[in-house]
This record gives structure tokens, sequence and C-alpha cells, in this order.
């Protein structure tokens, strides 16, 4: 098999997943990550956007799919790697962690394996296309825009940056999840609510 220059966009668990796998098998990688720290959706943000429905185009994007107590809905026994297990306790050792515990297992694996020399942080790609015989990504890193030429890009973003509010016709939304509203007004909410909130997992 030839040795390909491959793109990864993003470096949550799939970014990540692909990057090893990828490397391994002898490509040259590189991943590209618009946040300043590896883990997609396992970092958690404790900031609320002032407009929780993305409603605003023009909004800043600051929503995650994290609240502060979330713990993970699998055992961590079946949450590792083939290679490289999730068996370590770093200071949660519930058999469903915290999403601090696992963020922290998935920076562990990053620096296993290399893939923390292969991300550019702080970057966003903007623009991938077809020319030729090579793809053109075009990223941005502050001010700092660029190009470059890769054999393949494998897109692993995540779905769950914002959120998807269905429209209906009364314009009711319904339940909101948890992670929508600040922490502070957690308390408030209703008990039925907070029953189906126990469920909202990652």
């Amino acid at each position: 098999m030839p040795c390909l220059n491959v793109a990864v966009i993003g470096a949550g668990i799939g970014g990540l997943c692909a990057g090893r796998k990828l490397q391994r098998v002898g490509h040259r990688v590189t991943i590209f990550e618009k946040q300043n720290q590896l883990g997609g959706t396992w970092v958690y943000d404790p900031r609320v956007e002032s407009d929780p429905l993305s409603l605003d185009p023009d909004r800043e994007i600051i929503h995650r799919s994290l609240y502060a107590s979330l713990r993970t809905n699998f055992p961590r026994h079946v949450m590792g790697f083939s290679d490289f297990p999730f068996t370590k306790i770093y200071e949660d050792s519930r058999a469903f962690p915290s999403h601090e515990e696992h963020l922290r297992f998935l920076n562990d694996f990053s620096e296993q394996f290399g893939l923390v020399e292969l991300t550019q942080l702080n970057t966003e790609v903007v623009r991938v296309e077809l020319k030729e015989d090579e793809w053109v990504v075009e990223s941005r890193m502050g001010e700092l825009t660029r190009e470059e030429g890769f054999d393949a890009v494998v897109v692993c973003v995540g779905h769950h940056t914002e959120p998807r509010v269905a429209n209906f016709p009364d314009n009711r939304v319904g339940p909101l999840y948890k992670h929508v509203f600040p922490p502070e007004l957690a308390p408030r909410l209703s008990p039925s609510l907070e029953s189906h909130m126990r469920l909202d997992l990652i």
C-alpha cells in the first residue's frame, strides 16, 4: 500500500481513532482541530450562549454537549481501545466515570501514540476541494489562512456542537436539555423534566 498524505478534520474521539489507524499503517497524517485542545465533545465549557436555541446566526458559538455533572453511559471497561484499555483511574473510580475522566483518558491515548504532535490546534478548516488528483484543504489559524494538498481527507467533525431545535407550528419547542441551561438554573427545573434529564448521557 502506498504511503498517503491524509488530512483528518477534527480531534475528537473519531479523529483521534482515524489518526491512530492511518498512522499505524504507515500514512502521513495531519489532524486539524479548531479548538485549543484535543477531545472534541468531551471538552467541557461552563459558559452558556446568550442565545441557547441558536436562533441568532451572528452569535458566538460556545455550545457544548456536556454539563457539569455528566457521566458516561457506558462503563469504562468497554470504552477503551484494544491496544489502550480504559483501566487507569485518574480521580473518578466509578464504573460510569465523569466526562473529565474520559477526557484525561483521551489525552493519554493521544500522548501514547504521538497524535498530539500530528495535531494543529486552533486551526479551522474552512474549505475542502478536489482539484485534479489531490484534495486542497484551506485552513485558518487566527488571521493566517493557508492551503495544503492531500491525497485523502477524513472528516471527523462533531454533529453535536450546535442544537437542532424542531420547528413546531405553534412555536413550541418542548423540553430543553440540561446542557442548554446555565448551571445555576438547573435546580429550578421541574421534577418531571429533571427525571428525563438524568438519561441525557453521552
